[in-house]
């Protein structure tokens, strides 16, 4: 009787762990707290970023986010919803979210297959190339001119994981600098402590563009180490939550209304100095737009 008894409340034990009745309910927990969380970047321009390095982030991501926060908002009826923000980095991004700490993560999260097995992404927003920024008085043209040279990189990132796939394939031996945050990478390159700054083109066009001399710096836009989607990312197994997220971004797309807000961030001035990326929409980005899909890489 005893066994018996302890085999029941064993199965009764691994059916509510079971990733079946475990599902997140992100709609309940936003109803019960008044407030959505959303994970935020200081740096991140044009996607998320603190102008005045104070107050909340913007972007063209938080843009994306707000409209997201809107359908909550009538989702649930609840009109003064309150948006609350916490700034992550590439390390705790994923553990915040999954934790329940934040409910989005609106900034550059590239979608990767590996990611996809903790968290769910939102169709894909923008496709960017890994590449790298260096000074125009360098005399590096193409990534092999890398080879026994210093290279800052971001922890956490895509990028030093390319880095390193491109370096164990005989192409260049260099030492890595791994910088705690986007801004900081810039900071290495442009005070020479590094050579190169391996990130994603348009994150690298931002830095440059909103730098004090952005004259000095150009990208080496002839070599990708990778094209990468950028995601929304939202915990998993919450199949209400991902019929919103995904519902908003989709039709944001297919509306053409998600190209006006492309054209406010990318081609336009741009705050605190009104400082133009003049970074027309790819090929690779108006594909994803005519066919949304949340596809990793």
């Amino acid at each position: 009787m005893q066994s018996r008894l302890s085999l029941a409340l064993g199965l009764a034990a691994a059916l509510l762990c079971s990733p079946v009745l475990a599902q997140t309910d992100t709609l309940a927990k936003i109803k019960a707290s008044g407030s959505i969380q959303i994970g935020g970047r200081d740096s991140q321009v044009p996607f998320s970023y603190k102008p005045a390095g104070g107050g909340d982030p913007v972007g063209f991501t938080n843009d994306i986010c707000l409209k997201i926060v809107e359908a909550v908002k009538a989702r649930l009826g609840m009109p003064n919803l309150e948006v609350h923000y916490t700034v992550l980095t590439s390390t705790n991004r994923i553990p915040l979210l999954t934790n329940g700490t934040v409910d989005l993560d609106c900034a550059t999260t590239t979608n990767t297959v590996q990611r996809q097995q903790q968290v769910a992404f939102a169709p894909s927003h923008f496709v960017t190339n890994i590449t790298a920024a260096v000074k125009k008085n360098s005399g590096i043209n193409t990534l092999a001119d890398l080879n026994g040279k210093t290279v800052s990189t971001v922890s956490g990132s895509t990028g030093i994981q390319l880095l390193r796939q491109y370096r164990k394939a005989g192409n260049v031996e260099v030492q890595e600098l791994a910088a705690k945050d986007t801004a900081d990478g810039f900071l290495l390159l442009a005070s020479d402590r590094s050579v190169a700054y391996i990130l994603d083109d348009v994150q690298l066009a931002g830095l440059i563009a909103t730098s004090t001399k952005p004259g000095d710096f150009k990208i080496l836009t002839g070599e990708s180490l990778r094209q990468e989607p950028y995601g929304i990312m939202y915990r998993k197994d919450d199949p209400a939550f991902k019929e919103m997220v995904d519902k908003t971004v989709t039709d944001l797309m297919k509306s053409g209304a998600i190209e006006q807000l492309y054209a406010r961030w990318f081609t336009k001035p741009i705050p605190p100095t009104n400082a133009n990326l003049n970074f027309p929409m790819t090929d690779a980005v108006k594909e994803i737009y005519r066919n949304p899909n949340n596809k990793g890489v």
